[in-house]
């Protein structure tokens, strides 16, 4: 089968789930791996697909794909930043997690953690960080977002301008070249907002494929950050803005 036939069949892949990966792509059509990473890398070359770790997504604009999905895309890289962040969350603070994958990892990594306030506007970290009877967990309220658990709109950013938090762990759905952190509803963007202004410190976590995306929303600016938790290196001229800033970058090998 050449790529003229092989194109379409991905694309309608893409779109029913989200993404691609080079394996079960190679498996399903019965040819080398090297043959569907060029077949990925001409649908990225034509802005039908973006190219991630393993695989590619679908393009990213102002809609952003189902959480689900989002949650299988690069469980390694997210599970290796998720345990490098908790590692350096001490014991007896007060945290704030928001609402993401990322963040739902790094909640399974502080499973152990002692003595901990964890305000969080995410339903899924709540249900976690239940099962440490050495957290206390606090919900913000809000706008329910059933597709995600997210709590969101006036009444989150209300409740996290009662709290001063020692530490903030936060996710993003994009990070552009000029070190913008990006997101796809106006009202998530505000109540990060908030996140920041009430933090003394703040975490960001975000896998390289954050890289690839684009979203329509700005939160906020890498210089905010205090610590950025990846899984690859940042270009060179980000790097340096970032060194500029004092925004350390932690990067951790998923592999």
């Amino acid at each position: 089968m050449s790529s003229s036939f092989r194109h379409p069949e991905i694309l309608e892949i893409a779109r029913r789930d989200g993404k691609v990966s080079v394996e079960l792509l190679a498996q399903h059509f019965g040819v080398t791996l090297q043959t569907i990473r060029r077949d990925l890398a001409d649908l990225a070359e034509a802005g039908q697909l973006d190219r991630v770790h393993g695989g590619a997504v679908l393009p990213s604009g102002t809609v952003n794909i189902g959480y689900e999905e989002r949650r299988e895309l690069n469980p390694a890289a997210k599970t290796a930043i998720a345990r490098a962040c908790a590692e350096q969350i001490p014991d007896d603070i007060s945290l704030f997690l928001n609402i993401g994958t990322s963040t739902e990892a790094v909640a399974r990594q502080l499973l152990n953690h002692r003595n901990l306030l964890v305000v969080t506007n995410n339903m899924n970290v709540a249900n976690i960080l239940a099962g440490n009877p050495d957290c206390e967990v606090i919900v913000t309220g809000g706008h329910l977002r059933r597709s995600d658990g997210g709590l969101v709109g006036n009444l989150a950013a209300g409740t996290i301008g009662q709290f001063k938090f020692d530490l903030a762990v936060i996710g993003c759905s994009s990070l552009d070249a000029e070190g913008d952190l990006l997101d796809f509803d106006i009202q998530e963007v505000g109540v990060s907002q908030a996140i920041l202004r009430q933090s003394r410190r703040t975490f960001l976590v975000a896998d390289a494929s954050k890289r690839t995306r684009s979203a329509p929303a700005r939160i906020a600016s890498l210089s905010q950050i205090d610590t950025l938790f990846t899984d690859a290196p940042l270009p060179g001229p980000l790097a340096q803005r970032c060194a500029d800033w004092g925004t350390e970058i932690v990067v951790v090998p998923s592999a």
